[in-house]
């Protein structure tokens, strides 16, 4: 799994490669043990030997999956170069480094790289970014093992982090940030997110062994990265929104994002994280 703003093939332009990856990291340090139960619960027949990791970012599944199966190999495949650096300074500090093939291509153009016959290909949070998704389906069905598996991970939206009331000057300020990014996305023609990815598996060929959603709620105390993740996101946010919030949304949200302010969001003591993600296991019919 993912960020929420996700490890992808294709990154949201208004943000800077330095920025997302920052919340690719924020993201998997927040959510590990979240990333962690998604992949022991993979209906696997067997350990994978080759695993695909199709817009990897910085490396949450990557990691995840080289600690679930320590016999396997990883292709981690990704459009950043800027990721896959850092992918690749986790990997060395995990004592990883020999059992991760960094791979940097664009999963939208005519021809993909060789990635061999995995047992395991792994798309957290990257189909819905992706031009054609049933195109890349039918590929990583021509490419998977006989007996393999493709997990999807895909976000029911963006994280919220504060609570409905809050804050205190704007109650409500954060759905109407998401509504207004929401609209942004639509204008930027990401246009495959919360597709039925059920019916586009089988379209492409797959059996789905295994559908299931997760509810995801860390509360600040149960991380102290709660808060720069907040920050983080809602600064994102911003970039993204500020020309359609209300001038009075948009000022209560720079003082939330005012590190020298008593009202910021790294002061709050409310904050969580929330979001939902569902996770799709499928193999060759």
């Amino acid at each position: 799994m993912s960020q929420p703003t996700a490890p992808t093939a294709h990154h949201v332009h208004h943000t800077s490669t330095g920025d997302q990856a920052e919340i690719l990291d924020l993201d998997a340090e927040v959510l590990a043990e979240h990333i962690a139960s998604i992949v022991d619960r993979l209906p696997v027949e067997a350990d994978p030997r080759h695993i695909v990791d199709l817009g990897a970012g910085t490396g949450a599944g990557t990691l995840a999956l080289l600690e679930r199966f320590p016999g396997a190999e990883v292709t981690a495949v990704d459009s950043s170069a800027a990721h896959l650096h850092r992918l690749r300074e986790k990997a060395a500090a995990a004592g990883a480094t020999g059992r991760v093939r960094l791979l940097q291509a664009d999963l939208d153009a005519e021809t993909w790289p060789r990635l061999g016959t995995p047992e395991l290909v792994w798309a957290s949070a990257s189909l819905h970014h992706m031009a054609d998704p049933d195109r890349a389906l039918r590929r990583i069905h021509g490419l998977l093992a006989p007996d393999g598996l493709l997990a999807v991970v895909e976000l029911a939206g963006f994280p919220r982090f504060l609570p409905a009331d809050a804050p205190e000057d704007a109650p409500g300020l954060e759905e109407r940030c998401h509504a207004a990014l929401g609209r942004h996305h639509g204008a930027e023609h990401v246009t495959h997110r919360g597709a039925d990815w059920g019916s586009k598996l089988a379209g492409a060929g797959f059996a789905v062994a295994d559908e299931r959603t997760l509810a995801v709620r860390v509360d600040a105390a149960h991380s102290e990265a709660v808060g720069r993740y907040a920050l983080s996101s809602l600064r994102r946010m911003r970039g993204g929104a500020a020309d359609a919030l209300a001038p009075e949304d948009l000022a209560a949200l720079d003082r939330l994002l005012d590190l020298g302010s008593p009202h910021g969001v790294l002061r709050r003591g409310d904050l969580s994280v929330r979001t939902e993600r569902t996770v799709w296991a499928a193999r060759p019919a």
